[in-house]
């Protein structure tokens, strides 16, 4: 490994940690700017390298951690705590905030349905889509079907429905 790499890989490792902690601890907690979010998930995953520059300095020395049983312990821990959150709960949805589950769950509704809710009509509604390119074949599809029919981002179409 070059040096400057040797050099760098704890400090960045230990500079990004607290980076991803203190982030962290405010998207848990709801407090902070909402900066905090896309830090959290863009330098969490810079963090993987100066963890993998990491590991191949100190490959040796994990090996033998590997020999003893408070590292499988460790790894088997968190292992099932991770995979604790992917326990079916009955109640599968889509995830995500709460603005953009209720937001879905609406485009799951026909034009008919939604329009009085932006204050048009449904003939208005389907002009407005259509102008960006969704067609709906059928006036009770649902939004969301006719969207992802059309190819183009989901914001892109909420956008257009109001009006932006």
């Amino acid at each position: 490994m070059p040096p400057i790499l040797n050099r760098y890989a704890t400090p960045f490792i230990t500079g990004l940690f607290l980076v991803s902690t203190v982030s962290g601890l405010a998207l848990f907690f709801h407090i902070g700017p909402s900066g905090f979010h896309g830090m959290h998930e863009w330098l969490s995953l810079l963090l993987i390298l100066p963890f993998v520059l990491h590991l191949w300095k100190n490959w040796r020395p994990l090996l033998g951690y590997l020999k003893h049983r408070p590292m499988l312990v460790a790894l088997a821990a968190s292992t099932l705590a991770g995979a604790v959150f992917l326990i079916p709960t009955g109640q599968e949805s889509a995830g995500g905030p709460p603005q953009l589950v209720f937001a879905h769950r609406l485009l799951d509704n026909p034009v008919a349905d939604l329009a009085p809710l932006l204050d048009l009509t449904p003939e208005a509604l389907t002009a407005r889509l259509a102008a960006e390119g969704v067609t709906l074949a059928n006036p009770a599809t649902p939004v969301a079907e006719a969207i992802r029919t059309s190819g183009l981002p989901e914001r892109q179409v909420l956008a257009a429905m109001l009006g932006r």
